[in-house]
């Protein structure tokens, strides 16, 4: 009688994981499928992993469609954001101004946020240095839905630029975000 209490027990929390994964993932893959609206005052370009001075290959990503919205959008003004961790020559908001300079973005249209060490900090300490209350925000796909709702969280009218994510690091992030996103779903951050 116990191991069949038990069993019901285990087979209840199992569907309902699987329940918990199936609705975070709609709602992942939703988000990134919306596309922004033009000539809004700020573009958020989230912080990601460098390589000593290289931008990582999901961290490009992100850069290259934010890239992209700023050639679109003449008036809008971007927010790079990353402080510098360990094994970083340069913080990654540096390494994402230098490859926007280096495209074609002027210099004055480039806002720096270098302190923060992770997503919640990115759009607290950029709100806060710039008084943003309505952006775009740049991220890979995986990424945006937890993005887009700590930045509401924050009074921000916040829309998602979805980032291809690289093939070869797309499970491992994937599985890392859902552990994000209940550490959000608990925390608030």
């Amino acid at each position: 009688m116990k191991k069949r209490i038990v069993l019901s027990i285990l087979c209840v929390l199992l569907l309902l994981g699987v329940g918990w994964v199936s609705f975070t993932f709609y709602h992942m893959k939703h988000v990134a499928k919306e596309q922004p609206p033009k000539n809004i005052p700020y573009l958020v370009i989230l912080g990601a992993k460098v390589n000593g001075e290289k931008m990582s290959k999901a961290f490009f990503e992100r850069a290259k469609v934010g890239l992209q919205y700023l050639n679109q959008n003449e008036n809008t003004k971007v927010i790079v954001t990353g402080g510098q961790g360990p094994d970083e020559d340069i913080t990654e908001a540096e390494a994402a101004k230098r490859y926007l300079i280096e495209n074609g973005i002027a210099e004055k249209r480039i806002f720096l946020e270098e302190k923060s060490v992770n997503t919640y900090e990115n759009i607290k300490f950029a709100k806060k240095l710039y008084s943003i209350n309505e952006a775009v925000f740049v991220s890979n796909d995986f990424h945006l839905y937890r993005a887009i709702q700590l930045a509401k969280a924050q009074d921000i009218k916040a829309y998602p630029l979805a980032a291809e994510t690289p093939k070869v690091v797309k499970p491992k992030l994937f599985a890392r975000e859902f552990l994000a996103i209940l550490k959000w779903v608990i925390t608030g951050k």
